[in-house]
């Protein structure tokens, strides 16, 4: 079974690329690669900083293929924050429910009422010594509210329901997620390159 790096240390991520992988790839992260540690994410957009994370873990792990994702959520209504800044909304230091907090507080501030609009949105780069060998993207459009529905998922997805839908993202079952995430869109279309270097 060929190696694939994921190039993250978040465990919710790392099960959700390796289930959609259905077990083609011996996907791994960095918690299984200590010692690399990952350039600044600098970039204003979610593939400048995907490409950051997917070079720069690949560049310290030679010939191995390295997948990097990054990922988030617009709100319309909040001019399309969080954005890149959506895993660090409430701070540098911030975990998931210090940002949901901080999210519902920013749509409490907003004369209309809920459901809000948005979207997740995620782009994949896959790279191997340094050099980009393809970058795919994924969005799932939908409406946020402001009273939290289930504890399944993770960020933001108790506060996300997806176009079509009644429930959230943290009520639904993993596989249906699965099926139509931002991630699990641009995976789809990386699995394409990928079926190519196994």
């Amino acid at each position: 079974m060929p190696a694939l790096l994921f190039a993250t240390s978040n465990a919710h991520k790392t099960e959700e690329v390796a289930a959609i992988l259905g077990g083609e790839w011996q996907v791994q992260d960095l918690r299984a690669h200590p010692g690399v540690t990952l350039d600044e994410e600098t970039g204003d957009t979610f593939e400048a900083n995907a490409i950051i994370k997917a070079v720069s873990g690949s560049r310290q792990l030679p010939g191995l293929l390295v997948l990097a994702d990054d990922s988030g959520l617009e709100v319309d209504a909040l001019g399309g924050d969080p954005g890149v800044r959506s895993a660090r909304y409430a701070g540098e230091k911030a975990n998931a429910q210090d940002n949901r907090v901080k999210l519902k507080q920013e749509l409490s501030k907003i004369p209309e009422k809920a459901p809000f609009t948005g979207r997740f949105l995620c782009c994949m780069v896959l790279a191997r010594d340094g050099v980009v060998l393809h970058i795919t993207h994924g969005r799932v459009q939908g409406h946020l509210i402001t009273q939290e529905q289930g504890e399944g998922g993770f960020g933001y997805d108790p506060l996300f329901i997806p176009e079509g839908f009644e429930d959230t993202f943290g009520v639904m079952p993993a596989e249906w997620k699965n099926d139509m995430s931002h991630r699990a869109r641009a995976l789809a279309t990386m699995k394409e390159k990928l079926a190519t270097l196994a």
